[in-house]
């Protein structure tokens, strides 16, 4: 049986913001804006999202308060505040940190004192305020999924889905993607070929799930491989490079919304709660696992995979031995025994085809640390 349910309007291209402008105007009137520090100035959306509420008379009111790896608490910090400005939508823009901080602000924002306890068990009295995305990052499709990633208040990352945080509507304009760094733009696009491979091998895929995680694949891989993978490739990504990877993100997130993710992803946020890697580079460092858990389990339909990509077996490993940093850190057997039991009964574990057990990932960490 095939379900998919993705209500977000998402308008894409050059200029789809200013070209749709009823969308904002037709939302509210009052809007509380979440951001990072830097990445929505910098990429020029904050600069014409400003200016269009001023002609659109929305009052508007910034919360540049999201850092990496947003924590609840600061969600409900932004929430109070829109909520005594008296926001009646939020807009996020941004990468995946921003977009996601948005919707946990939209449910604190509608619901102000909400603990954290009852902000996970989604005990929310009220609905979350409407929610409105602009994209200035290729990588985590939260744009168009009803997922987002926090950090709780003991250090350790959570997702958290609820088809009530679908965004009414999103905006994808590939050039506010231009102003971010080259690692950061690697370490995202990294992002978007762990989403779809994941994806790929969920058992909750199906047909047309794994259409958007093989399209998303040949896409973002063709990009980087071209980049990346030979000792004296251009490095410097074009405008329509750029282009690829942001479609390519939005086609990965389509795939992770009806699947949700598999182990790299989960095992990949220790490293980053830990360590500070980045997220895509330590999600990207169990990649090759995957594919050779998937052809030990499914010799078959890891073959479909390699034919509907287009990849060589053997591909992610060389891109990702030019692509991921050096992360200069080792991790002894006590602190590998220490942290396994996190991964018992872990949901996105336990979405992998086949088997992935704690000894396994004992084996993943030990391999590569």
């Amino acid at each position: 049986m095939i379900t998919i349910q993705m209500p977000v309007r998402f308008f894409a291209g050059e200029g789809c913001v200013a070209a749709n402008k009823e969308v904002f105007s037709g939302t509210g009137s009052a809007c509380l804006i979440v951001t990072g520090r830097s990445a929505a100035e910098k990429s020029g959306a904050l600069r014409e999202m400003t200016a269009l509420f001023d002609v659109l008379g929305i009052r508007s009111q910034i919360f540049s308060g999201v850092r990496e790896n947003p924590t609840v608490e600061s969600c409900r910090a932004a929430g109070e505040e829109g909520a005594s400005f008296g926001a009646d939508f939020v807009l996020g823009i941004g990468g995946g940190s921003a977009m996601d901080a948005a919707k946990a602000v939209s449910v604190f924002a509608a619901n102000p004192g909400l603990s954290e306890e009852a902000f996970y068990e989604k005990a929310w009295d009220k609905p979350p305020l409407p929610i409105l995305l602009i994209g200035t990052s290729a990588g985590t499709g939260s744009e168009v999924t009803d997922v987002s990633v926090l950090t709780d208040q003991k250090g350790r990352k959570h997702s958290i889905h609820d088809p009530r945080l679908f965004a009414a509507a999103a905006f994808g304009d590939w050039r506010y993607t231009c102003s971010q760094p080259e690692k950061t733009t690697v370490s995202a696009a990294l992002d978007i070929l762990c989403h779809a491979a994941e994806s790929y091998f969920s058992k909750k895929a199906h047909t047309l799930s794994r259409i958007y995680a093989a399209s998303a694949i040949r896409m973002a891989f063709s990009v980087l491989f071209a980049a990346f993978g030979a000792a004296d490739a251009e490095k410097a990504l074009s405008d329509q490079d750029r282009e690829v990877l942001y479609e390519a993100s939005i086609l990965a997130g389509l795939a992770i919304n009806v699947t949700g993710t598999c182990f790299p992803h989960n095992v990949g946020y220790y490293l980053t709660e830990k360590y500070h890697v980045a997220h895509g580079f330590a999600c990207a460092e169990f990649l090759p696992d995957l594919m050779r858990h998937a052809e030990q389990t499914d010799p078959a339909l890891y073959g479909r995979f390699l034919e509907e990509t287009g990849l060589q077996q053997g591909d992610f490993s060389k891109l990702l031995s030019r692509t991921l940093p050096a992360f200069g850190f080792r991790l002894s057997g006590e602190e590998i025994d220490g942290i396994l039991p996190r991964w018992e009964n872990n949901n996105s574990v336990k979405n992998t085809i086949g088997t992935v057990d704690t000894e396994m990932i004992r084996g993943f960490l030990g391999k590569a640390f």
